[in-house]
């Protein structure tokens, strides 16, 4: 974990102290197990679940002879006992307590991953309703396309996050499960209501079938959700970096008082936050390989995941939840500007209201064929105009395209001059918007 891209609400989920307190939490269900289960007595129950603890010092101390740390940590508890501390772990494996405690750790990080998604979602849904009618234009393969809304923007970012809300809510129920099997899964030292007991008394599922671990693939469908996530909020932070390039300005990060640049330009307004969101992103996608990869273990286990989950789990949250803060404040104080936006899509001299001409003419007897070609060639000189130099504009608010469609004679026979200024209508472009965000905004 990198302190810079942390914050203390998840990294403490992570930690030392939040491990062990995990695996103390699975040997006390476990010790709750036996006794309902009529091995171990009231009494000695009472005095496990009264007085077990651990001491991280003693567990680093013990662990530098036993090169063992699940056994480190049970010297420990046990230390803080009597002769009850025989009934600590009793007929498990080390990975009946590891597994079962990650999960438990990953089940409440990703709680804490969804409320972020939620607020993430609350903030776009606002921004998104403040500019549902902000014209803007569409751009395919960054070209100008045709007349939206900076609404709808926001509403595609709604509702590729919401995809990845769900995703990761799956991911829940599938970590959701431990297992208490034993050191071979067979439950030959402790029967299967052993397990169930455990796995209620922690709010998991007991895994249907296991060998000495989890199996690993539960993990990779986490670490996959968490960069599936992390894939769309990068989508979002690349588009607000290309809104914020000086030639588009149609959008930039808050820049607050004080705020430096560059240490060499004064002027500079760089997208830095974007920018970092992109990084983190990019770092989070990198656990997709490892967390597969760790899928084929050797026959019944091997150890060849633990030192790449000692990685990638702690780094994989802490990640995701600085960076879906990062972004949320992001987009909630974004600035925007509307009058930039309305000047970029009048910068191609009104190419964007072709294929509303290119449609018209087929009603009027023209095959697709002639239509395209007629509406093409009067695009192209449009083209030529603007890089020669012209006004994509006149003083009569009128477009270039405009004017060369109503100086077409091949046009002109099948389009009046109404038919033809009739397609130049924004609103046009904007009918629906009321129909879309209902559908998405439910």
């Amino acid at each position: 974990m990198v302190e810079r891209y942390s914050r203390e609400i998840m990294a403490k989920k992570w930690d030392m102290q939040a491990k062990y307190d995990a695996w103390l939490k699975v040997e006390l269900a476990a010790v709750k197990a036996w006794n309902k289960l009529g091995l171990i007595n009231d009494t000695d129950c009472e005095k496990i679940l009264k007085n077990a603890k651990f001491d991280i010092a003693r567990i680093d101390e013990i662990e530098k002879t036993t090169k063992h740390d699940v056994i480190a940590f049970l010297t420990s508890v046990s230390e803080s006992l009597g002769e009850e501390s025989r009934f600590v772990h009793y007929a498990m494996t080390s990975s009946d307590c590891i597994d079962t405690a990650v999960a438990l750790q990953i089940k409440e990080s990703l709680d804490l991953i969804l409320e972020d998604v939620s607020l993430l979602l609350e903030v776009i849904k606002k921004r998104a309703l403040e500019h549902k009618n902000t014209l803007m234009v569409g751009r395919s393969h960054g070209i100008h396309g045709e007349p939206i809304t900076f609404g709808l923007v926001l509403a595609i970012w709604y509702d590729e996050i919401l995809h990845a809300k769900e995703l990761l809510e799956h991911a829940r129920e599938v970590i959701s499960y431990g297992k208490i099997s034993g050191a071979m899964g067979n439950f030959a030292h402790a029967p299967l209501e052993f397990e169930e007991e455990v796995c209620k008394n922690l709010d998991l599922k007991p895994a249907p079938v296991s060998n000495q671990v989890i199996q690993r693939d539960r993990y990779a469908q986490v670490i996959s959700a968490i960069a599936i996530l992390a894939s769309s909020c990068e989508q979002i932070a690349v588009a607000i970096r290309h809104f914020q390039r000086t030639e588009v300005y149609e959008a930039e990060e808050y820049f607050s008082a004080g705020q430096k640049g560059s240490s060499a330009m004064p002027h500079k307004r760089n997208p830095v936050l974007s920018e970092n969101i992109t990084g983190l992103c990019r770092v989070l996608r990198s656990f997709v390989t490892p967390a597969l990869e760790n899928v084929a273990l050797w026959h019944e286990r091997d150890i060849s995941h633990s030192s790449v989950e000692r990685f990638i789990l702690p780094d994989a949250f802490v990640t995701a939840d600085f960076m879906l803060m990062r972004l949320t404040n992001l987009i909630d104080k974004l600035l925007v500007y509307p009058e930039n936006m309305m000047k970029n899509l009048n910068l191609t001299g009104g190419l964007v209201f072709s294929q509303r001409v290119l449609l018209e003419l087929p009603f009027k007897g023209i095959s697709r064929e002639e239509a395209y070609k007629i509406v093409q060639r009067n695009a192209m000189k449009v083209w030529a105009d603007l890089q020669n130099g012209k006004a994509a504009i006149n003083e009569k608010n009128e477009s270039l395209f405009l004017l060369a469609l109503l100086a077409d004679e091949d046009l002109r026979k099948s389009l009046s001059e109404e038919d033809i200024r009739r397609c130049f209508d924004y609103n046009y472009y904007t009918k629906n918007v009321d129909a879309i965000f209902a559908r998405t905004f439910k």
